[in-house]
């Protein structure tokens, strides 16, 4: 029997989106000057203020409100009319040293058993229902958000479109858990003050249905775009006007979104933020390992859809043990628990492991604090930092490691496929 599953995304002007990329961007600097620093930060934003909060053990000393300004122009708060923009809006730093405590837990003489950073439990999810492995309902959520952003800096074809947004795809799924179909797509999206409202909607659900998604269609595999139909039910700003929006709207936390960083609510989610935290938060490090593996599981074709576990306890290096669940779906015949034994041991799930592996002591972080953490590019890009006294950096990156398929050919091998 068919059934119907829903994901959302929200843009890069939600509040708590903007929280994400200001506290992702002072961890950004903070690694670009010490690769080594410890931090853990959160942005709280509302009607013209910043609040920035946390701790930090670190050789090196950051303007954060500069930071912080930066970003919030970069997304689009950039005129007083929004009640909140980077040149005018207050930013308060309560940020503070690190515990020695935690820190004794993290540190050892051996980098190689340097402990978690936390307890807890992490999660990664693949399915091969699209090409980057994330689920479709989400995919199409980021890519109907990320062109409305587009749009909105083009200044040409929806000219009132103001940073705040969001958007949620459902799709009609058969017995075998394939997408026949999407069913509803609601775009609700901040927008200048009209003069005539009767008229202002009907410009922007026009504009939606012929400008905004034949581009997002343009941009999908063939048989994705015959996903869409006539019959698609549309709630286009269903509240009607939406002028106010952003942090004057709505208070922003970091860390608030985190089904839209990751899966979209298929697989399951451990609980933990990524945004603001060094990758020694396993919260951080260990999802984007496990994502990884989960990934390349799926593009060796272990399994059509693969979720993996990994736990830890603060303070000590090797993991509690690995989880994995095929749903039924494995090409290989092994229980699951006989494929999490071959994982275990092919993957170092170490703290340190990790971050050497995926190259998280880099300053990676910003780029992922919007449309998601996960089904990105994986690309080398130049990015260049100042500290307060004037001094630069540049350094060449390489973004969403975590999304290489550089592990296919050695599961294959393991799995003999």
């Amino acid at each position: 029997m068919s059934y119907l599953f829903t994901s959302e995304s929200v843009s890069e002007g939600h509040p708590d989106k903007i929280s994400d990329q200001v506290s992702d961007a002072i961890i950004d600097h903070f690694l670009a000057f010490d690769p080594n620093s410890k931090v853990a930060c959160e942005t709280l934003v509302t009607t013209g203020q910043v609040i920035l909060a946390g701790e930090v053990k670190s050789n090196t000393y950051l303007d954060v409100q500069k930071i912080a300004r930066d970003v919030i122009n970069r997304i689009g708060y950039t005129k007083s009319e929004y009640m909140f923009d980077g040149s005018s809006c207050g930013v308060l730093s309560a940020i503070h040293e690190q515990s020695k405590d935690i820190n004794q837990g993290v540190e050892r003489e051996h980098p190689e058993e340097q402990g978690a950073g936390d307890q807890g439990m992490m999660f990664g999810y693949a399915t091969k229902e699209t090409e980057n492995h994330i689920p479709l309902a989400l995919d199409l959520s980021h890519r109907l958000l990320r062109e409305l952003a587009v749009l909105r800096r083009e200044e040409k074809d929806m000219p009132y479109l103001r940073p705040d947004a969001k958007a949620q795809v459902t799709i009609v799924y058969n017995e075998n858990n394939v997408p026949e179909k999407i069913h509803t797509i609601v775009v609700s999206t901040q927008h200048d003050d009209f003069a005539d409202e009767p008229t202002m909607l009907e410009k922007i659900k026009q504009d939606i249905l012929n400008v905004l998604i034949p581009r997002v269609k343009a941009q999908l595999p063939d048989h994705i775009q015959a996903l869409f139909n006539t019959d698609i039910i549309y709630h286009i700003n269903p509240t009607g006007k939406f002028v106010i929006g952003g942090p004057h709207g709505d208070t922003g936390l970091t860390g608030r979104k985190i089904i839209v960083d990751t899966y979209g609510g298929k697989g399951a989610h451990g609980g933990g933020a990524f945004s603001g935290k060094d990758p020694s938060k396993v919260d951080r490090s260990a999802a984007y390992a496990t994502r990884h593996i989960a990934k390349n599981m799926v593009a060796a074709g272990v399994a059509d859809e693969v979720l993996v576990q990994v736990s830890y306890a603060i303070g000590v290096a090797r993991p509690m043990g690995i989880y994995v669940n095929t749903y039924g779906t494995s090409k290989v015949d092994m229980t699951d628990g006989q494929i999490a034994e071959i994982i275990e041991n092919m993957f170092d799930m170490r703290p340190y492991a990790i971050e050497q592996r995926l190259k998280l002591r880099f300053p990676i972080y910003e780029e992922t604090a919007a449309y998601g953490h996960m089904g990105r590019e994986n690309e080398v890009v130049t990015k260049t930092f100042y500290s307060p006294d004037n001094a630069s950096i540049k350094l060449n990156v390489e973004l969403f490691t975590w999304e290489k398929l550089d592990y296919v050919d050695k599961l294959k091998k393991a799995f003999g496929l």
